[in-house]
């Protein structure tokens, strides 16, 4: 489905409401993620000790982003936000490589939650800008992602600092591996170049309120 085709089909549903979900370890810069999403000051940012919600308005929809701390005493209150969650996005901090198997138990164990069954889930392959971070497609069998199969997901790469890979496209991003529904099972494609999270969200959304 091309994106011209997605703003159509936006356009004819306007304001709908989406509760997504923002969980990762601590540190993997879930705020500043939120807050890029919120075109709000990045520059003084402080660990997440509760929750933040913030309302954003993309593409006909109002996004209502719940940012839960991600510090190891928080992470088994996450259970308490899972309730109508349309998407999970799920922040990794890609220059972290000695959390890597921390972080993708968490993501292991959300993905078998109920209250979280078939719903999309976006992983943001975050702090692309440092020259030590991981690429998204490392990560992504690093994780075993391409085992995958009860719902829709994609493999974004990110810099939560510049907003890059967040909400506005560049031509010429390398193309990470995404699961597209089709025929009612979910395959393995490729995302279009420059396609960003929230367009992913955005077309995910319009495909599970259907």
């Amino acid at each position: 489905m091309g994106l011209l085709s997605i703003l159509r089909k936006l356009k004819s549903a306007p304001d709908q409401e989406v509760r997504i979900l923002l969980l990762g370890l601590d540190n993997a810069g879930k705020t500043t993620l939120l807050k890029q999403l919120a075109s709000e000051d990045i520059s003084h940012i402080t660990p997440t000790q509760g929750f933040n919600i913030k309302s954003v308005q993309s593409q006909g929809f109002k996004l209502n982003v719940w940012d839960i701390g991600g510090q190891r005493k928080i992470r088994p209150y996450w259970k308490n936000y899972f309730e109508n969650t349309d998407i999970l996005i799920y922040v990794i901090d890609s220059a972290d490589r000695k959390r890597f198997e921390e972080t993708g138990q968490e993501l292991a164990e959300l993905l078998e939650e109920e209250k979280l069954s078939c719903v999309p889930v976006l992983i943001f392959a975050n702090k692309q800008d440092l020259l030590t971070a991981a690429p998204a497609s490392e990560i992504a069998e690093g994780l075993n992602l391409h085992t995958i199969r009860d719902r829709v997901w994609q493999i974004q790469s990110c810099s939560a600092l510049t907003g890059e890979g967040v909400q506005v496209a560049s031509r010429g991003r390398v193309k990470e591996t995404a699961m597209e529904l089709l025929d009612g099972k979910p395959r393995p494609s490729v995302d279009e170049v420059g396609q960003d999270g929230m367009n992913w969200v955005c077309k995910n959304v319009n495909a599970k309120k259907k």
